[in-house]
């Protein structure tokens, strides 16, 4: 099973980010996401053998609830993707991923490597926009993380929530 660990948004504020990238979208082409698969990864684990799962849900990283501000688009040419988030990683967010990446080392479970950069991937294969449009305002309040199952498809990713962790 390919899993990883995310934030996934209310529905109003994904289908505001999701307005936005479609007409962003004409200026840089590309594929935008679909606004039901819209999140911010906190951990990607890539293929999981199904006899590990019980160990993920029973994860046990703390963190509190909070609000992600959504501050800034950019286009990272190095991998063709238009991006939204804050212009820096709130404290709050960024213990949540270090909590939940150190329970995931001590259990043994592998992760893509690198820092932990919060962002919200809204259009793949892109090519550079130019300047981008500002960010309509965006209300994301963070009380869960979940675990979600990808599966891969022609048409795009499909994503299946595996397990909820609220935060308190």
């Amino acid at each position: 099973m390919r899993l990883f660990f995310a934030i996934w948004p209310p529905s109003e504020a994904a289908a505001t980010l999701h307005g936005w990238a479609l007409a962003v979208q004409r200026s840089c082409g590309g594929r935008v996401t679909r606004a039901e698969t819209i999140h911010l990864t906190l951990a990607f684990l890539g293929e999981v053998e199904e006899e590990h799962l019980p160990d993920l849900k029973s994860m046990s990283a703390k963190g509190k609830p909070h609000v992600l501000p959504i501050e800034q688009s950019r286009f990272w040419a190095h991998n063709r993707i238009v991006w939204a988030g804050p212009c820096e990683t709130p404290e709050i967010l960024k213990s949540l991923a270090e909590n939940l990446h150190e329970e995931l080392k001590a259990k043994e479970f592998r992760m893509e490597s690198g820092k932990f950069v919060s962002h919200v991937t809204l259009i793949r294969k892109a090519r550079d926009p130019g300047p981008l449009p500002a960010l309509p305002a965006v209300e994301w309040p963070v009380n869960e993380f979940v675990l979600v199952r990808s599966q891969l498809s022609a048409s795009g990713s499909r994503y299946e929530v595996l397990q909820r962790f609220p935060l308190s």
